[in-house]
């Protein structure tokens, strides 16, 4: 059964510690200086065995101001609060600081505990009761339990543990599904046994013997042991107060903060987009780009507020924002985050990650509101939608789109059945998973279309674009399966042609000119003429004066195309059937003497070395024969 975590909040003072230790007999405060100063200064943990089956887990968190950000650590994983509030004192900085705290992380359920009953008259404790009522008036603690105890004489505490098994056994914690995540609250290192880690499980599950990634470091190492409340366990479940030895991270490699979780479920980034809500307590507003202190889940990073509509923030306002993070960190969407002052340290406000992995955004863009709109609208398709359409014609693998959106698995393939078989998403790359958007495949499309138009434009007298070329010319980084799922889309509809290697328009055909035609009648009869010693290309170009260089090239082509004329080198093309009978002629030389040297050759053919040379290079180019030292010889395929 899954255990439900309860966290205290309040007061420096306020009797959080002495609550626990009545409540379970454990003692939270470990450190010499928590027992040196009776204070607690780092988190504590105990657990109490319920009437109802469950395990609560408590988490017991330092009440003083210096110590805030421990206490933020150890809040951003309860399911709910016991708020302290000790009879002598009533409502105090750090309880109205831990209220706001617990609001921001979106703690929703919780009860009241008076504490020091013993020290107080009733009638001190009447008016505290109601102080404190109003206070929380309006709050998700209106209305909630409030019990009145004293730790020492330990009146009210089975009142108080009935009350909590009534509020545990009645509300529903559904398992956190999805990759397995702790944040990192504790380490220390075991003689014998290594790096230990301790945190509260987020989701998932993970077991002895699984591998587990260190993030933002992405460091890797395999779990040795798991222990839940100081029992070993071989498997623990999202909810539960966990620590893990860790096989192959030393405790240098790991700090407070870090997220432990499944490899390969997280995707470190500095940049996110975010809704955020500033404080009515604060007494100024907050200006663009202030530093602050970024609390998520352990973790404190320093980063700055970017606000892409308003001027300044007022206190009690609410904003679509970016956290530009100094360090990069690893969320999910729907992850809740706590924003303190850089100096002086107070918490200011706090919200929740829309978008875990965002470009930097530009302010007083309309963009911004359309896209933070379908943050708000939560529409999981739309989501997806425009994760893959931000990622272009790179696309997102189905694990890089599960990062982005925080769903897994079986539950996202689901999600997808339905865009895909509508075409709204296109999968180019089933092996890898890679998906594209519909308009960006669109876009791609058109842009090989709009190519292939202005080169036949350009270019009436050649055939088509060579593959590769037409690639170069599309976007830099465009994968090879996505090319290749374009051009078969494009010759499903019949819209292109692909001749081997070389595409075209299916509308395109070559058409001469009356004067073209003759150009290439003219060409046929100089290379048929010319024997095997036909004109460089220069003299080819003088022999046409009024013509243009690249249409003599392109008739050329044609003539090459139509198997009339082959190129031999750069400068110099032969009319194919008088290369046909040399290569026979050369073929039946080899049969009988074996081999066959430059001048030889020269003698066999009765052609100079301006001819000689280019032939023989030709003839091992088009695999008739293979050079051994200073002679050919003949391929065995030809033998």
């Amino acid at each position: 059964m899954r255990e439900v975590v309860l966290g205290t909040a309040g007061h420096v003072d306020h009797g959080k510690t002495s609550l626990v230790r009545a409540l379970t007999g454990i003692e939270t405060d470990r450190l010499k200086e928590e027992k040196k100063r009776g204070i607690t200064i780092e988190l504590g943990f105990a657990y109490l065995d319920l009437p109802c089956g469950h395990r609560l887990g408590i988490i017991d968190v330092p009440g003083h101001e210096k110590f805030v950000k421990h206490m933020v650590a150890g809040a951003s994983s309860i399911d709910l609060v016991a708020f302290v509030i000790a009879a002598d004192e009533g409502i105090m900085p750090q309880t109205r600081e831990h209220f706001e705290i617990c609001s921001l992380l979106g703690v929703d359920k919780g009860l009241i505990v008076i504490t020091k009953k013993d020290m107080v008259d009733p009638e001190w404790l009447e008016l505290v009761e109601e102080d404190v009522r109003e206070y929380f008036a309006g709050s998700f603690l209106d209305g909630a339990p409030m019990l009145e105890v004293s730790s020492i004489t330990g009146e009210g505490i089975d009142e108080l543990r009935n009350a909590i098994d009534r509020m545990v056994s009645q509300c529903t914690f559904s398992e956190a599904h999805g990759p397995f995540r702790l944040a990192v609250d504790r380490i220390f290192s075991m003689k014998g046994f290594g790096s230990v880690v301790t945190g509260t499980s987020l989701s998932g599950r993970i077991k002895v013997g699984d591998e587990i990634v260190l993030f933002p470091g992405e460091l890797s190492g395999k779990i040795r042991g798991i222990q839940v409340h100081g029992q070993a366990v071989d498997e623990v479940e999202a909810g539960n107060r966990t620590a893990i030895n860790i096989h192959g991270l030393e405790k240098e490699m790991i700090h407070r903060g870090d997220m432990l979780a499944s490899p390969g479920c997280l995707s470190p980034s500095y940049v996110y987009d975010a809704d955020f809500s500033y404080l009515s307590s604060v007494g100024k507003s907050l200006k663009n780009r202030s530093r602050v202190r970024v609390h998520l889940g352990t973790a404190e990073i320093m980063g700055r507020i970017l606000l892409l509509d308003p001027e300044e923030l007022r206190p009690g306002s609410s904003a679509n924002i970016q956290l530009l993070l100094e360090k990069k960190f690893g969320v999910w969407p729907g992850d809740r985050f706590v924003v303190r002052s850089y100096s002086p340290v107070a918490t200011i406000g706090g919200g929740v990650i829309l978008n875990g992995s965002s470009v930097k955004r530009k302010r007083f863009k309309p963009i911004n509101r359309e896209d933070f709109a379908l943050f708000h609208r939560g529409d999981t398709v739309e989501l997806i939608l425009f994760h893959l359409r931000t990622s272009g014609f790179h696309g997102l693998t189905l694990a890089e789109l599960a990062i982005k959106m925080g769903i897994f698995g079986n539950r996202l393939k689901k999600i997808l059945n339905k865009p895909v078989s509508a075409g709204k998403i296109l999968v180019i790359d089933s092996e890898k998973q890679l998906m594209v958007e519909e308009t960006i495949f669109a876009e791609v499309i058109e842009k090989v279309l709009a190519i292939l138009e202005l080169f036949h434009r350009d270019n009436p007298l050649k055939p088509g674009l060579s593959k590769e070329e037409l690639r170069s010319k599309l976007y830099r980084g465009l994968s090879q399966k996505f090319f290749q799922s374009v051009l078969a889309n494009l010759v499903k509809k019949k819209e292109i042609v692909q001749d081997g290697a070389v595409i075209r328009l299916a509308e395109h055909q070559v058409a001469l000119q009356a004067d073209e035609k003759e150009i290439r009648r003219d060409l046929e009869n100089l290379f048929k003429e010319a024997g095997l010693k036909p004109p460089t290309i220069k003299q080819v170009f003088a022999h046409f004066p009024d013509a243009p260089q690249s249409l003599i090239r392109q008739v050329l082509d044609l003539l090459i195309q139509d198997g009339q004329v082959a190129k031999v080198s750069e400068d110099l093309y032969f009319f194919v059937p008088h290369l046909t009978l040399l290569e026979k002629k050369m073929t039946a030389f080899l049969q009988k003497e074996g081999d066959i040297d430059a001048p030889r050759f020269k003698e066999m053919s009765g052609l100079t070395r301006k001819f000689s040379i280019p032939l023989l290079e030709y003839f091992d180019r088009i695999k008739l024969t293979i050079r051994v030292g200073d002679k050919r010889i003949l391929r065995e395929s030809r033998k």
